[in-house]
């Protein structure tokens, strides 16, 4: 993956997971909602067992699961761990324009 890749990877998915917390917070209220639900998406991201599996074989689903993160590379850790940094500043901004009396919706 070349370093343009890299770049453009990571600022889309900061200003993505940022557009998406900022919505989430603005709708529900809830500042660090997408923070919380954002390593869901992850597992999502990098996962190919399917949910209910997560419940109906869940030794095999989770031995699976940590071999997929233990096989990411550097590159994809930086590229997820960028959209994490876009959801908590989403949280960070919704949280100064309350403080300074906007309000949404």
């Amino acid at each position: 993956m070349s370093l343009t890749h890299v770049v453009l990877s990571v600022l889309i998915f900061i200003v993505m997971f940022f557009g998406i917390g900022f919505l989430l917070n603005m709708l529900l209220r809830m500042t660090w909602l997408m923070a919380i639900i954002y390593p869901i998406v992850v597992i999502f991201i990098i996962d190919e067992v399917k949910m209910y599996e997560y419940i109906t074989k869940p030794k095999y689903a989770f031995s699976l699961l940590g071999e997929k993160i233990m096989a990411l590379h550097t590159v994809d850790i930086v590229i997820l761990a960028s959209g994490l940094l876009g959801a908590i500043i989403s949280g960070f901004v919704i949280k100064l324009l309350r403080k300074q009396g906007y309000q949404m919706f």
